[in-house]
């Protein structure tokens, strides 16, 4: 589980260094993080279905560096938290439309092989990615009508994030031992 949070680090690197005008900057690093965290994860032998949201992330920081640099003063430069969101939302809701939920990928590095084809297996990892869909699309909704209403409410911006990645993420790690155990009560 940590190792897939590792997934986040360039997420979390924008969302520190990219306050303000310096978004040119968070998008540079979070570039340059997903890059080398692709590139360590490849290396590791893990494969892409188990890096979805690490490639989301390098092709988003691509644009966003490239936007931030051909137009520092983009009128998007302050929904950067919203934008951020929006984006983790449309690979996430784009994975289960696709039929491939981006949790798959990563349960099935700590999952045995015998598991991956039964439909509990599938069902929570659909779940479990709704679940992320949802959190992030409250996110990037809620950020954008925020930072639209009260643009320096950090307070307000920094627990609407926390708040939306934490469940999410305490959820993914409860969900299947819920699963599991009401799995072993019934059989």
């Amino acid at each position: 589980m940590i190792r897939s949070l590792a997934g986040f680090l360039p997420w979390i690197a924008y969302a520190v260094i990219a306050t303000g005008d310096e978004w040119r900057y968070g998008a540079v690093a979070g570039l340059l993080i997903a890059l080398v965290v692709i590139a360590a994860d490849r290396a590791a032998g893990r494969r892409w279905d188990q890096m979805v949201i690490e490639a989301s992330g390098a092709v988003f920081f691509a644009l966003a560096a490239a936007l931030s640099f051909a137009d520092p003063d983009s009128p998007l430069t302050p929904y950067g938290p919203a934008l951020v969101n929006a984006w983790l939302a449309a690979t996430v809701w784009g994975s289960l439309a696709a039929g491939r939920p981006f949790t798959l990928g990563i349960a099935r590095g700590m999952t045995p092989p015998r598991l991956w084809d039964t439909p509990q297996f599938r069902r929570v990892n659909v779940t479990i990615t709704a679940v992320w869909g949802v959190a992030f699309t409250v996110a990037a909704i809620g950020l954008a009508v925020l930072l639209r209403a009260a643009p320096h409410a950090t307070a307000a911006v920094v627990t609407v994030k926390i708040v939306t990645f934490v469940l999410p993420a305490v959820f993914t790690v409860r969900y299947p031992r819920l699963v599991r155990a009401r799995a072993a009560t019934a059989g």
